[in-house]
């Protein structure tokens, strides 16, 4: 009878713990790809030569259905190039990256924003900027504040790697403290979980 009392005490506390999990960790990074992808041409006025259209994105970003993920990608940059257009930044390019929920990894449609940035701080070594992390209300106050650095500083390593020096971007995080839309549906989420790319005297 000890026997199986122990047997049944067993099983219940593992089903209790099962329970319980979480599968979100903090302390581990989320799979991706690490498969290089070619960047794909931009025609005039920014435009993929292909048309690849699609339903908007928050911010007006294009590219609609799911995206590929990658954060290293095969970059054909040539040197010099931006300077000769100055190091003003084109009128209307957006100012902010989104993300995913629960990720931190640049989505494909938010490298040509990332590229913008980063071609104007290679031609002018000047030029600061500092990029703030935000989520959404989802989650504790330390994970978002996390989260919200592991997004700014994901975006800073992408215009390092675009041409841009270290030394000329600050990566901060606010978390779920300064959201850009209020309400607790996935419109308002979308429009929070986001990189600000803001200039620094």
């Amino acid at each position: 009878m000890t026997h199986l009392k122990r047997l049944v005490l067993a099983g219940s506390t593992a089903l209790l713990l099962a329970g319980c999990g979480s599968t979100v960790k903090l302390d581990e990074t989320p799979v991706e790809s690490r498969t290089p992808t070619a960047v794909t041409p931009r025609a005039p006025g920014g435009a993929t030569a292909g048309g690849a259209g699609g339903g908007a994105q928050p911010g007006g970003v294009g590219g609609g259905g799911p995206t590929s993920q990658t954060q290293v990608a095969t970059v054909n940059a040539t040197p010099g190039a931006g300077a000769a257009g100055g190091a003003a930044l084109p009128t209307g390019t957006p100012r902010v990256v989104y993300f995913d929920f629960d990720s931190f990894v640049v989505r494909d449609d938010a490298k040509p924003v990332v590229e913008a940035h980063a071609k104007v701080l290679s031609a002018n070594k000047s030029r600061r900027m500092v990029v703030e992390g935000h989520t959404d209300e989802r989650g504790g106050r330390e994970y978002n504040l996390a989260l919200g650095q592991k997004r700014a500083e994901a975006v800073a390593r992408a215009m390092v790697l675009l041409g841009a020096a270290d030394s000329q971007l600050e990566a901060v995080s606010f978390g779920k403290e300064r959201p850009a839309a209020q309400g607790n549906d996935e419109a308002a989420w979308a429009r929070n979980r986001r990189a600000e790319l803001k200039d620094r005297p």
